[in-house]
């Protein structure tokens, strides 16, 4: 009897377990379905990438002698979800029997797991470390540290290593990764793809479905294949790799790519191999082509943060992310939607968000992560936020990110210490305090940077929780250094600037 097959939009690889275990003959399932389009308010690019590539592969499987049986989300008996459209299949094709490549969200796992079918759903192994392998690194440790778990991956790869011990004689090359930019950035970013007749009219469909989401559409200038996904891939290996390691951190609100790949959601929709693209940049390093801090850097990400983020997401199961240590209950701002800010740097972060669906991580952990943080706001409206706005954004890697590492909600699971900065770090960091209604200089008064105020506030709301914290201790000395007056007026300065912020004024 013939089985079906399902390809979920962030599966688009023939390297595919399901796939593997598929007979010629079986039916593929793929489907364009509301859930899955709307459980957030997703970014219409990060939408219209997904459904273009969806269409192209199913295109793709369909030349190479498969059945796909195909839903589009404006189909007249589209069912809506994904157990909808399989059990109109099952009844199309009398089957009864679902092979699945485990999904990457704990609530579609579960949709699977309860609907009357028999589904399979196999490990998804374009992963480098099983979820086995994950709990049994983390078994017994104390803290589960991302470095350490990272030198497991490297050893189980080979990637940058001599015989047992790491390329260099170092695991971790980042402090050569921290340098503020350059006044010269002699990279392009991207490469634009013109969109094709089959994007034009995914196009079409989400202005009309997806119009009043929060993002720009247009103009659209992602590749929608493997072969777009590739290209750019070997443009990004030679131009921004050699300098990517040194500037990965940097941020100018004029350059919104830099260095930075542009790849990540390639990678995580099934476009790109993860493994793949770290051996193209170990080969690079190797040939002489790029510094080992650039590659080194870039395979920390993939190998170690994006790895280890799928660990820690699986590990904790389908609670996190309504984790709240820290107890924080502030609305997200309207700014973040794209209303007005006097913030320069939130300001220019949320504008390339809206328009491009793409901010690189120190945009995302140290400005809008950041702010949030010490603002006390809820953190599972920001991880609605990061999920609905990032072309690359999938639970499974965004919601350790910014629950554990940007917003510290699960009490340190992540990070030993939160992620919280004054404006010093982004003065430093970028040009975004240049030209800001705000005075990065100022630590009180009207026109003081609200990171400043901030992040006093926080570290003095959270004493008792942070004082005792190695990392932190000379943050809490330099804060009872100042005498008691100006940490009174600093505590007034922001609750009234957090006020006005509550009460709608322009901030």
């Amino acid at each position: 009897m013939v089985k079906l097959v399902l390809v979920l939009g962030d599966q688009l690889t023939e390297d595919l377990s399901a796939l593997r275990e598929a007979a010629e003959d079986d039916v593929i399932v793929m489907a364009e379905v509301r859930d899955e389009a709307s459980y957030v308010k997703h970014h219409p690019k990060k939408i219209a990438l997904i459904f273009a590539a969806m269409r192209k592969f199913a295109k793709r499987l369909e030349e190479s002698g498969r059945t796909v049986a195909y839903t589009r989300y404006d189909d007249k008996e589209n069912s809506g979800s994904i157990v909808g459209e399989l059990l109109h299949r099952a009844n199309e094709y009398d089957a009864s029997e679902v092979l699945a490549t485990e999904p990457g969200e704990w609530r579609l796992i579960s949709a699977l797991e309860d609907a009357p079918l028999d589904i399979h759903q196999f490990p998804d192994d374009r992963f480098v470390a099983s979820h086995r392998e994950f709990e049994e690194w983390a078994d017994g440790r104390k803290a589960l540290r991302m470095e350490y778990f990272y030198r497991e991956m490297r050893r189980k790869t080979g990637l940058l290593m001599e015989g047992d011990d790491p390329e260099g004689g170092k695991w971790n090359y980042d402090h050569d990764n921290r340098k503020a930019a350059p006044d010269d950035v002699d990279f392009n970013g991207p490469m634009e793809f013109t969109p094709d007749e089959i994007t034009e009219e995914v196009l079409t469909l989400v202005e009309k479905e997806f119009g009043d989401n929060f993002g720009d559409l247009r103009p659209f200038r992602y590749a929608t294949d493997q072969e777009g996904a590739r290209r750019q891939l070997t443009f990004w290996l030679k131009g921004g790799l050699p300098k990517f390691g040194d500037y990965q951190d940097a941020m100018l609100a004029d350059e919104r790519f830099l260095w930075h790949s542009i790849i990540s959601m390639y990678i995580n929709i099934g476009l790109l191999d993860a493994l793949e693209v770290c051996k193209r940049v170990e080969e690079a390093y190797r040939n002489g082509d790029v510094p080992l801090n650039s590659a080194e850097g870039y395979i920390r990400q993939i190998i170690g943060w994006r790895e280890y983020m799928r660990g820690i997401y699986f590990l904790n199961g389908p609670d996190y992310t309504s984790h709240n240590t820290l107890r924080h209950d502030r609305d997200l701002p309207w700014f973040y939607w794209g209303g007005e800010t006097k913030m320069r740097c939130i300001s220019k972060a949320v504008e390339q968000t809206k328009e491009e669906a793409y901010a690189h991580h120190i945009q995302r952990l140290m400005v809008t992560g950041n702010f949030a943080l010490i603002a006390g706001i809820d953190p599972h409206q920001v991880h609605e936020w990061y999920l609905s706005v990032y072309a690359d954004a999938f639970e499974w890697v965004e919601a350790p990110n910014t629950i554990g590492m940007s917003q510290f909600a699960d009490g340190g699971i992540i990070a030993s210490k939160p992620y919280v900065s004054s404006g010093a770090y982004i003065d430093r960091m970028s040009d975004y305090c240049k030209g800001c209604a705000y005075k990065v200089k100022e630590k009180t008064g009207e026109d003081a940077c609200p990171f400043n105020l901030l992040y006093w506030y926080f570290l003095d709301r959270h004493r008792q929780r942070f004082e005792n914290n190695p990392r932190m201790g000379n943050m809490y000395r330099t804060w009872d250094r100042m005498d008691e007056d100006r940490r009174k007026t600093v505590l007034s300065d922001a609750n009234a600037w957090l006020k006005r912020m509550e009460d709608g004024e322009t901030v």
